[in-house]
């Protein structure tokens, strides 16, 4: 019988936060991270020994953790946490309100009655701790202290005696109850690396690697691969081309992963998946027997199209190139390949955390085994590659998803056709491999780099980054060895990606500021460490509101899972979105609802989100999305009331004058959801919308029969109806 040899990738990052001049910790999410989820997804596997899997730590997390360990990390968010509530300062209580609260609300602060008390409290106050201050005693703020932290422990810690004992408490705690929940922290964290270095050793699971500081690599050695992959983009006015630091970030990443581990590693997750031949050359060179990446760049190397159909399934030709080990070769290059399915990756990134454990388990398995099917239908092994993030998904998973996970393990281990394994076992049991000449250089998200290269907020940092480099190269020999290592430690710490990540449209978060300001204080290091001033820009930040493009469109088909979660922004990568200036507030008495419109499509849907600026309101509006066609006086409007955040009433059909003139029955398909932000999902058929047509979307609000916001102002978002491919030849 053929086996479907399973492959999990469980991919554990986070961004250097630490600033190595002042030894201090700009965000804490390497300790509760660490707290919450890398010990428990190896622990699990505890209970399932015959469930192989590899885990990728990056190396700079590993660093992070070690500093935590030996007790040499300082981070304010621990300090505040740590302090006695009546002593903390006013700004240090605010401080307080505004970070301790940084948790999922249902997940994590929903399972603690006391914690979700004290939310609302604050939100009550409108979510502003200067407001909300006053009204928080000294006991309500111990109480925030040891909540906080406790959300974040995982659930095997949540087990153990002393900390089941503060649970059962709930509230009231004490001052010892807060030093207790601190300093158990340190204990908690050494238990993490050690327990992938012992399933390691005992062969459960294969350990890989990543550059140091997650670094894009192919745009590290030149920024110009942005164009490649993506032709016409627009790339920085000054080039960076440092194969040199690439090799470096990749060699450190190798040498700590083996002191770490006592050894070698076989292989990397390349940051964000981002390959390249040049960087399959630097990793063969240093002795790296294999990389994954993304299906999307595997396709766009064989110059084929990867089709799904409506449940994700390929067509058996694309199954059989995808569900396979590949080999890059080249002259003096060689490098086993693995190529993560998006669709079954994604299910667990996205969809199962709404859906009850065992039933998503079931879907789930289910799905591999249609995946392979025409693959073992032909007499053939298929291996099944699942790249995932290993830390984020978990908080919108009820308990961290430990159902979930047990429920999938439990089927992979008694069923003799799955077989789980590592990335090097399914390499081993593969036989030969067919192979690939060349890369097309990408990432894993749309086989390109767009999300770190390409926006003016993307340019401006890449070029202040090649301002820096330039600056060691002309200094680094005139002075100590001391201060050369320090300025290019900064340098490589700044390569990383994650700061690019919030830079541009694509993401932002309640850190872009910490984040903004965190990479020009690398930056600036990097000149101190010279003994020399930083120039004037780095104290302007990058991120500014005017720095976010208007418009940006569509360069993938998109698969929202409507809901009003705003924690899904990866369900929307590839869509067109359309950005409010509000920059003409300083015009007095305009009031301003509507903060960005999202659209796109894919085979048959078209999809739309609209986040407003704060909370949705509460007040009765009526919302009138309308949708020309292209056809002379042909439009459609789907008109929507909202009172009391939610949405109490809906109509879609054809739009004469601004009104919903004939109302259409309503059909399969249609779906509207308010949340925190208003999304839908439209049939294109619905609005008669065919392949090789254009769809303008305006949006405007209005109150007691008069308009209070448009979006866009003036004139409508255009969106083309064209197929994937036709798509990405535009990102």
């Amino acid at each position: 019988m053929p086996a479907i040899r399973v492959v999990f990738l469980w991919h554990m990052h986070q961004p250097f936060y630490k600033d190595l001049v002042t030894g201090e910790y700009r965000l804490p999410w390497v300790r509760m991270h660490a707290l919450k989820d890398y010990y428990g997804m190896v622990k699990l596997l505890d209970e399932f020994p015959s469930v192989h899997q590899t885990f990728n730590l990056v190396p700079s997390l590993i660093q992070q953790i070690q500093d935590y360990v030996a007790g040499t990390a300082r981070d304010p968010f621990l300090e505040v946490a740590a302090k006695p509530a009546a002593d903390l300062t006013e700004e240090e209580r605010r401080f307080a309100l505004t970070y301790l609260f940084q948790a999922n609300e249902t997940n994590l602060m929903g399972r603690y009655r006391r914690y979700r008390e004290l939310w609302e409290k604050l939100k009550n106050s409108g979510s502003d701790a200067a407001r909300a201050e006053r009204y928080f005693t000294s006991q309500d703020v111990t109480d925030l202290q040891v909540l906080s932290q406790l959300a974040w422990f995982d659930e095997f810690f949540l087990e153990e005696p002393d900390t089941a004992a503060l649970i059962r408490k709930g509230s009231g705690f004490s001052s010892e109850d807060r030093e207790h929940v601190v300093a158990k922290q340190r204990e908690l964290l050494g238990r993490v690396v050690p327990a992938y270095a012992s399933a390691a050793q005992r062969g459960g699971i294969e350990v890989s690697t990543s550059p140091f500081y997650h670094p894009i690599l192919p745009l590290v050695c030149d920024t110009d691969a942005g164009r490649v992959s993506s032709p016409g983009l627009a790339v920085p006015t000054q080039r960076f081309q440092h194969p040199e630091d690439a090799r470096e970030q990749l060699l450190r990443g190798i040498e700590l992963h083996e002191k770490t581990f006592g050894v070698r590693p076989r292989g990397a997750w390349p940051s964000e998946g981002s390959v390249s031949d040049e960087v399959m050359r630097i990793a063969h060179e240093l002795g790296l027997k294999w990389m994954a990446t993304d299906e999307g760049v595997l396709a766009r190397s064989l110059g084929v199209n990867f089709t799904r159909d409506g449940s994700g399934g390929l067509q058996p030709e694309a199954a059989g190139k995808l569900y396979s080990p590949w080999r890059f070769e080249q002259p003096g290059a060689q490098m086993d390949l693995l190529f993560r399915d998006h669709s079954l990756s994604d299910l667990i990134g996205f969809v199962y955390s709404g859906m009850a454990a065992k039933e998503a388990a079931g879907h789930f398995i289910h799905s591999i085994r249609k995946a392979a099917q025409p693959i073992v239908e032909s007499g053939r092994d298929a291996t099944i590659s699942i790249i995932v993030d290993g830390e984020n998904a978990w908080e919108y998973y009820p308990e961290s998803g430990r159902d979930f996970l047990r429920f999938v393990y439990d089927e992979l281990a008694r069923d003799p056709q799955l077989e789980p394994v590592t990335v090097a076992e399914a390499i081993a049991r593969q036989g030969e491999p067919p192979v690939l000449k060349a890369l097309v250089p990408g990432s894993w998200i749309n086989a390109n780099f767009n999300v770190w290269i390409g926006a003016p907020e993307d340019n401006k940092a890449w070029d202040y980054l090649a301002a820096a480099r330039e600056r060691f190269a002309e200094s680094e020999a005139t002075v100590t060895p001391a201060q050369r290592a320090l300025a290019y430690e900064e340098l490589l710490i700044a390569e990383g990606s994650d700061w690019n990540w919030w830079y541009g449209p694509e993401h932002h978060s309640a850190n872009d500021r910490d984040f903004d300001e965190l990479y020009r204080k690398h930056l600036s290091n990097v000149y101190h460490a010279l003994g020399q001033a930083p120039p004037d820009y780095l104290a302007q930040p990058i991120a500014h509101p005017e720095g976010r493009p208007y418009f940006v469109p569509q360069t993938a088909f998109i698969h929202p899972r409507i809901d009003g979660d705003p924690g899904r922004y990866f369900d929307w990568i590839g869509a067109a979105m359309y950005t409010a200036d509000h920059r003409a507030a300083a015009m007095h008495g305009k009031q301003f609802m509507l903060d960005a419109l999202y659209a796109g499509i894919d085979e048959e849907n078209l999809y739309g989100r609209l986040d407003f600026i704060g909370p949705p309101p509460r007040e009765r509006l009526e919302v009138k999305l309308h949708f020309a066609t292209g056809a002379p006086g042909e439009a459609f409007q789907l008109s929507l009331t909202l009172a009391s955040g939610m949405v109490v009433d809906w109509r879609l059909g054809h739009a004469v004058e601004g009104e919903v003139a004939q109302a259409l029955a309503p059909g399969p398909g249609i779906e509207v959801a308010l949340q925190k932000m208003l999304e839908f999902k439209l049939p294109l058929a619905a609005i008669g919308v065919n392949a090789g047509g254009r769809i303008g979307i305006r949006c405007t609000i209005w109150r007691d029969a008069l308009p209070v916001d448009a979006l866009p102002a003036e004139g409508e978002m255009r969106l083309d109806v064209l197929s994937e491919t036709e798509l990405g030849t535009r990102a």
